[in-house]
């Protein structure tokens, strides 16, 4: 295959996409004329398109059809390749390659040795090529599916990309004829699809995107401020993930296998790879339904195999699996310096997101004021599997009209690493007899400046003068552990019931309080009407340096201050 040479394509001429390039699936989008992101199908129908290449007397086969080779032509199937680009061969994990052509080092690059042509010749194919041949397909996919020629698009990477895996990805993609506008973070393409929702409000919130793909887990925790996100903290796993959710259904399944014929499955390559498929489609259909049967033709020296498993016990027997993944979001909150009460969001993304028990769990995690999207959660969240490449092509149809030069400029490190405030900045309004107080934040923390909030303050009843203090503030949790009720007169009740009060503790009680730090300014509002509100406006310049606006609402004049920065 010749490479395409792939030039900077005029803004009038360019037809964009959204695309995710996974380790195990795929899948490219585009936008309508109405600017909503739709996931398109490859010539198999398939929205979710296995990153697999395979070759058979020189025809090569991608997506589904290419994982079917996986049983009778693995060593000429590659698999799970793309965290290799740009990688050492020393520094990579092959674990997941073992049952697909095995990668091995070739000029300290990773390469595979394949037969991809007719004969018996075999070919050393690096890893930048197979990644150019699978966007290539990709491309042409989305040409046939729109009609018309695809040359452009932003591509989703996860948060721990290096430098040299990105450029070895946007080289891949150029060989291909594809021009990257744009390569965006996973974490934000799967919160911009959510947030250009027609009935989505623009907020400032905390959000936790969980990524749980086929052989890795990423979550990020996102400061959503004023439309700009900020990164606070990520996790990446590669212990628990779908791979191994289907390993325990392997396991369970080949334990029932060996207890009839006492023969292992496990144990031949070919026999294991129907396994790791069927095991696959059963851990599918268990999410969406509560029983689910397995049923592999010839699983092991010609004897059939056939089975069932309802959700229960598949949940019973995956649990440590689970717990894995509940360990790994509450690690990457505390990480970002945030308790489970700070979350507003948590967003599921990739296909192991569609499991109810991971949602279920989460659920129990985070405070009942969290929304947690997820298909079995929320009646109107977006499928898990396609988030990331509707968000891609969301940000392609927003840039592909500007020139390479300026997308590039306005996505330089020294524009989109802005300042950020530490901690947030409210007002103390102060009337009547109160001493303390209420804290009402405005700017809250994680703010990429400048920016500019106002909030409106209520006065008393009676009106009066208010004294507002601007004021910076910090989340603080409360917590408050219920006392023990003493038994009456000391005896021990020997009922049936006494032992389990006995072992019975009250769960403690966890809120989320502001605590108020340095005055910045105060300010006198004088003579409000009854029942009125004063308007607070904080505009917080590049620099840090605070200008201060309160007046009554609806009246004239009011009082204005300026704050130096720190």
């Amino acid at each position: 295959m010749t490479a395409e040479s792939v030039t900077t394509t005029a803004p009038a001429e360019r037809y964009a996409i959204g695309i995710a390039f996974g380790n195990s699936n795929s899948s490219i989008a585009v936008t309508s004329t109405d600017d909503k992101a739709e996931v398109i199908a490859n010539e198999d129908g398939d929205r979710q398109i296995p990153s697999i290449l395979s070759y058979v007397d020189g025809e090569e086969y991608n997506g589904q059809q290419a994982k079917q080779q996986l049983i009778r032509n693995s060593g000429n199937t590659v698999a799970h390749f793309r965290d290799f680009l740009g990688q050492d061969f020393k520094s990579i994990d092959p674990t997941h390659c073992h049952a697909s052509a095995h990668p091995h080092e070739n000029n300290s690059t990773v390469a595979f040795t394949i037969q991809d042509k007719e004969g018996d010749e075999k070919s050393t194919v690096t890893i930048s090529e197979v990644a150019t041949r699978q966007f290539r397909r990709l491309k042409q996919s989305a040409s046939d599916f729109s009609g018309k020629q695809v040359n452009s698009a932003v591509i989703t990477i996860p948060t721990n990309f290096s430098e040299n895996q990105k450029s070895a990805l946007i080289k891949s993609a150029g060989d291909a004829g594809i021009e990257v506008l744009q390569l965006i973070h996973e974490p934000i393409a799967a919160l911009l699809a959510y947030d250009a929702r027609q009935e989505s409000k623009v907020s400032d919130k905390n959000v936790v995107v969980a990524d749980l793909g086929g052989t890795r887990s990423d979550v990020a925790v996102i400061a959503s401020r004023g439309g700009m996100y900020t990164i606070l903290a990520t996790a990446h796993d590669y212990e628990f993930a779908g791979a191994h959710l289907d390993k325990v259904l392997q396991d369970h399944f080949s334990k029932e296998f060996i207890k009839w014929n006492s023969i292992d499955p496990r144990e031949n390559a070919r026999s294991l790879a129907k396994l790791k498929l069927e095991s696959e489609a059963t851990k599918k259909a268990l999410s969406i339904g509560n029983n689910a049967s397995f049923s592999v033709e010839s699983l092991a020296e010609g004897i059939d195999f056939s089975s069932t498993i309802n959700r229960l016990r598949y949940e019973t027997i995956a649990r440590k699996v689970f717990d894995g993944f509940n360990r790994l979001v509450e690690g990457v909150v505390k990480k970002a310096g945030l308790d489970v009460l700070d979350i507003d969001e948590v967003i599921m993304s990739g296909g192991t997101s569609h499991t109810p028990k991971i949602a279920a769990n989460f659920q129990s995690i985070f405070p009942e004021s969290t929304a947690v999207l997820a298909p079995s959660t929320t009646p109107t969240a977006i499928n898990p599997s396609e988030l990331q490449a509707r968000g891609a092509a969301l940000q392609a149809s927003l840039i592909q009209e500007y020139e390479l030069e300026d997308i590039e400029q306005s996505t330089h490190p020294a524009v989109t690493t802005v300042k950020h405030l530490t901690n947030a900045i409210g007002v103390l309004s102060i009337s009547g007899e109160e001493k303390k107080g209420i804290f009402t934040p405005i700017v809250t923390a994680e703010t990429a400046v400048p920016a500019r909030r106002t909030v409106h303050v209520p006065v008393p009843k009676e009106g009066g003068d208010v004294l507002i203090k601007i004021v910076e503030g910090g989340s603080h949790i409360k917590v408050t552990k219920p006392e023990l009720k003493p038994k009456e007169n000391g005896n021990k009740d020997d009922s049936d019931d006494s032992e389990e009060d006995s072992d019975y503790e009250p769960e403690e009680q966890r809120e989320k309080i502001w605590r108020v730090g340095n005055v910045l300014a105060e300010a006198a509002v004088k003579g409000t009407k009854k029942g009125g509100k004063v308007e607070v406006m904080i505009n917080v310049a590049g620099d840090l340096g605070v200008t201060v606006t309160a007046r009554e609402v609806g009246e004239k004049g009011g009082v204005r201050g300026n704050l130096s920065a720190p």
